[in-house]
């Protein structure tokens, strides 16, 4: 099968030659598997597919491309501390592995913690033609072999609190609930502009959403999320659905949000990510939403992939294809970017027990 062939029959909840693969990277790891694979490409990698290359997803033998606009492009930009183009200053926070020092960009000033702020602000243009340029050489060259996935995650929420802050954003939401619909306004047309672009422009697939699920439970309460996310969400599927009815549309939250996702299903949604097996129990998804719903992730980045050895990575690989990927409807890869505390040799297991199980054999 070529690779959006692959894909688009686990989507029609069909079994596949054998599972589709998505993995990303953070920098620091694509570049220990750029010296494992001994290939030459750009030093620089955004792990939400803005800028790149392709060139290991491709050797990987990986079924989707990414090509990302939006705030989510914003991270891993420069080694030291930087202000977006939002104005939203990030800092590098640096971590030890086994394997060499990483780090992770994360937003330390927010520019509109002022209330008056956030009726002044104007943010970036989402019709700018040179956000495009990646995504255009992407569906030039690839889409024919390749399932093209246009990425505007960190779609509303996260933009929003990074914007605001965290902390004063969830106080909105009691304290301030008409300052907080204002704010949440910005970064949700901005993202909506940039994914009615990509759909007219042919990919195959836009990526939503927010982190709204720690590890047990929600982020914010179900009733907040119906509230303040959901009616901008159930908009932004049905005007991308309106310009191609057979685009597909995935939805991006980290942890526990078993509470809404019915309400997810009923307002469009074709695809869940990522599935952390830690959060939410993937066998359990699949046998109340699978005939509804299909699945992309649900390999473990917390335990598995960087504490495990090969062997247990590679069973639990097979566990999911017999589980949340039986019978389709799965796009198998880790729940995160792979890290780099994970041993090359567990990614190795990951990446041919999925390229080299077919589901005849399952």
């Amino acid at each position: 099968m070529k690779h959006r062939e692959r894909v688009l029959t686990a989507l029609n909840h069909e079994a596949p030659d054998r599972c589709p693969l998505q993995v990303s990277f953070t920098p620091e790891f694509a570049d220990r598997l750029r010296a494992d694979l001994q290939v030459k490409g750009q030093r620089v990698h955004n792990p939400h597919g803005g800028g790149n290359t392709y060139e290991l997803e491709r050797a990987l033998g990986e079924d989707m491309l990414l090509v990302s606009v939006g705030w989510a492009n914003s991270y891993y930009q420069q080694s030291g501390a930087y202000i977006d183009e939002w104005g939203i200053t990030w800092k590098p926070i640096e971590y030890t592995t086994p394997y060499g020092v990483g780090s992770y960009t994360e937003p330390t000033g927010h520019p509109l913690e002022k209330d008056q702020a956030v009726y002044e602000y104007q943010g970036p243009d989402p019709n700018r033609p040179e956000l495009y340029t990646d995504a255009e050489r992407v569906i030039r060259e690839f889409k024919d072999e390749y399932w093209i996935v246009g990425v505007t995650v960190t779609t509303i929420f996260e933009c929003a609190w990074a914007l605001r802050g965290y902390e004063r954003l969830l106080s909105d939401f009691v304290l301030n609930p008409d300052l907080a619909e204002h704010l949440l306004e910005i970064p949700y047309r901005y993202h909506l502009a940039a994914a009615k672009k990509l759909v007219e422009m042919g990919v195959d697939m836009i990526w939503i959403g927010d982190d709204v699920g720690a590890q047990s439970r929600m982020l914010i309460s179900p009733n907040h999320w119906r509230r303040f996310l959901k009616p901008r969400m159930a908009n932004f599927i049905a005007e991308l659905k309106a310009i191609n009815p057979q685009v597909k549309v995935a939805y991006h939250s980290d942890g526990n949000i078993y509470p809404i996702i019915p309400e997810l299903i009923d307002i469009g949604l074709d695809v869940l990510n990522p599935i952390q097996p830690a959060s939410m129990d993937p066998a359990r998804l699949k046998k109340e939403f699978g005939g509804r719903l299909c699945f992309w992730g649900s390999i473990d980045e917390q335990q598995t992939l960087p504490f495990g050895t090969p062997e247990e990575v590679k069973r639990e690989v097979l566990a999911r294809l017999k589980t949340i990927g039986e019978n389709g409807g799965l796009i198998i890869g880790p729940t995160h970017h792979v890290q780099l505390d994970t041993p090359i040799d567990n990614f190795w297991a990951m990446v041919n027990t999925v390229t080299q199980t077919r589901y005849a054999d399952l």
